[in-house]
């Protein structure tokens, strides 16, 4: 059975499967989305056949987990919590000298987050990691990350870098419009401020683990090398 340090729930499986189905993502990026009939225009896919694969998704007795390695040697994992009445997505990193897994952010009823800045995004989705299984495709870890989200800053080009990933992986017909209307929402919270403190990237988040002012924030040691991580 899968493992992930410190994380003692659920019977994890690999879901890499699940990445090459169209519907996928709509199910994925739910929580981005501005509602279900925006959605479903947007992605131009049945209700009934993206149920089918969510009943699938979160069944209780199969967690699918997806990793994301980093050039660093860490590890950023994407798990379907499927824990009965607390269903959700966790993000997590680790990095194989820790103990325990440290949360990232949660999308769920609640929500912890946002974990990523706009450029950590982008990082993580084009590094080429040492060695290790994982998912390696650019657009695919974009995407698969992309839940986690939360910046108030986003670059001009931001939404045609989104924009490509999903006319990559999805049946959209406007990747553009998309894109935008993902970027504008992003997620369950506020978009956070990003700031460097002491070359330690943090933000503002009331709800963020990479707050430093909140009182479950990640421990220093750990915001620098996460930091470090995704730089």
């Amino acid at each position: 059975m899968l493992k992930i340090p410190g994380y003692d729930d659920g019977p994890l499986t690999l879901g890499d499967g699940y990445l090459t189905d169209p519907l996928f993502w709509p199910l994925h990026l739910y929580a981005s989305s501005p509602g279900e009939e925006a959605q479903r225009a947007a992605y131009g896919v049945a209700k009934d056949a993206v149920m089918e694969l969510y009943r699938k998704l979160s069944a209780d007795d199969e967690w699918p987990m997806f990793t994301v390695p980093l050039a660093s040697g860490h590890v950023i994992h994407v798990v379907y919590r499927n824990s009965e009445d607390e269903y959700g997505v966790d993000y997590l990193i680790h990095h194989p000298t820790w103990p325990e897994a440290e949360p990232l952010a949660a999308v769920d009823g609640h929500f912890m987050g946002p974990g990523l800045a706009w450029p950590e995004l982008l990082s993580a989705a084009r590094q080429r990691p040492r060695a290790g299984k994982g998912v390696d495709d650019p657009n695919t870890r974009l995407l698969l990350l992309f839940p986690a989200l939360g910046d108030a800053h986003l670059p001009p080009d931001a939404a045609a870098v989104l924009g490509t990933a999903l006319a990559a992986l999805t049946t959209v017909e406007a990747p553009a419009a998309v894109a935008r209307s993902l970027l504008a929402t992003q997620g369950l919270w506020v978009p956070a401020h990003w700031r460097s403190d002491a070359d330690v990237l943090v933000n503002d988040g009331p709800h963020s683990y990479r707050n430093p002012a909140n009182t479950f924030a990640l421990p220093g040691e750990r915001l620098r090398e996460v930091s470090d991580a995704l730089a």
